[in-house]
């Protein structure tokens, strides 16, 4: 079939992307490249770079393209840069979004599969693994323009019969997420730190937990979503919680890295313990993660090096 898909240049559009060209579908992307990379697109996918904030760029892609699912990723996905400006993050996720959404109905589009977040939309859980019918009480803008857009969702599949499933994501982690930010991304900015046997600083006490689903995983959810969850709601998650300190003794181990953790105080609006429920995930979609926490970090570890190799070269 024809898909496209926004943010397809991202760090998980892109796998996401992989994923259904190996399928054999056609495959467009929509990116404005402000955080995605060129040369992350598959060879096999055609890029438009299109920020979706430009409603009549983005009707041009569609009205040339004609796809028949859309599978949204493009976002504003750091929780610090919400809390820091919480009208940019919702022009993007929401405004953005309705633009996508908008031209997906003019175009009769079939279905659309949206990208959104277990972590940050039930603040401090009442039970861990939470499960998708857990509270919706977000700690950050992020988490609540996430939350917004799931109800437009629901308003554009009851005003036009457009058809959608959203996938809530655990923390996501691999290869392509970017080791060069300043915030978030804890196993990429960890493993690139350590590999260059840098100070590394684990922000608060260390004993946060998250639930670490490998990017593969989530790649495959979405294709398991092309056929499936009509009109659901998915946790796409391990169920596992597993510490900050235990993902940096974990990394050290695999990079050989002997320095002493640096700790810094604690980000505002982040959870501090947190896993999903991923059991609706694997009756309804089919789906359940295949890659184990130490597999993915050493997958992870050995792409991190090779970049750093290149970059150095």
């Amino acid at each position: 079939m024809k898909i496209l898909v926004t943010g397809g240049a991202g760090f998980i559009g892109s796998h996401v992307v992989d994923a259904y060209v190996t399928a054999g579908h056609e495959v467009a992307v929509i990116d404005n490249l402000t955080t995605g990379r060129e040369e992350n697109v598959n060879p096999d996918a055609r890029l438009h770079r299109v920020d979706i904030r430009d409603l009549a760029q983005v009707q041009q892609v569609f009205a040339s393209f004609q796809p028949e699912v859309v599978n949204h990723h493009a976002a504003q996905s750091e929780v610090p840069k919400s809390v820091a400006d919480p009208g940019y993050d919702a022009h993007v996720n929401v405004v953005g979004g309705l633009n996508v959404l908008r031209a997906s109905a003019d175009s009769s589009v079939r279905k659309v599969i949206f990208s959104s977040t277990g972590g940050a939309l039930y603040g401090e859980p009442d039970l861990v693994p939470a499960d998708e019918d857990h509270p919706i009480r977000p700690l950050s803008p992020y988490g609540t323009s996430k939350f917004a857009f799931e109800q437009y969702l629901a308003t554009f599949d009851r005003t036009f019969g457009l058809r959608f499933t959203t996938l809530r994501y655990a923390n996501v982690y691999g290869a392509r997420q970017d080791f060069a930010a300043e915030e978030g991304r804890v196993v990429a900015i960890f493993a690139s730190r350590m590999i260059e046997n840098k100070p590394v600083t684990i922000d608060g006490d260390g004993n946060q937990s998250r639930d670490m689903l490998h990017v593969g995983d989530i790649a495959m959810a979405n294709v398991a979503a092309l056929e499936r969850g009509d009109g659901g709601t998915f946790h796409i998650s391990t169920g596992i919680p597993v510490t900050v300190n235990d993902i940096f003794r974990k990394l050290a181990i695999l990079t050989e890295y002997r320095l002493e953790p640096r700790f810094g105080p604690s980000r505002k609006g982040d959870v501090y313990r947190i896993a999903l429920d991923n059991t609706r995930a694997k009756m309804q979609l089919g789906w359940e993660p295949r890659i184990q926490l130490e597999e993915g970090l050493r997958l992870t570890v050995d792409y991190f090096r090779d970049q750093i190799s290149r970059l150095s070269a």
